[in-house]
């Protein structure tokens, strides 16, 4: 266990169920690549050991477009500002004749 962290936590075993998608490394330093649902592996020279998450499989679902949201919008027009609130319309000049 290392000692950066706390108290109270500690590393999984093998045996244990993974629960986050990623690249462990165990004591001797032998890396793998794990996915969710996996079962931490025994180490061949070691037996049971602890196994520490060194990188998360972050998994890109785009498909190579820009998502919508981020389009830049179109700039509002005086006759669409007028429709977004009744009281955004420019006052009437007062005719004193």
């Amino acid at each position: 266990m290392s000692e950066e962290k706390g108290h109270f936590q500690m590393d999984p075993m093998s045996g244990e169920p993974v629960e986050v998608d990623g690249v462990y490394k165990n004591e001797w330093g032998r890396e793998e690549k794990l996915a969710r649902g996996e079962v931490f592996p025994a180490d061949p020279m070691l037996g049971a050991t602890e196994w520490e998450l060194t990188q998360l499989d972050m998994e890109n679902h785009s498909n190579g477009e820009t998502d919508p949201r981020l389009y830049p919008k179109k700039d509002a027009t005086a006759h669409d500002a007028h429709l977004q609130h009744p009281k955004r319309h420019p006052a009437k000049p007062n005719k004193l004749e």
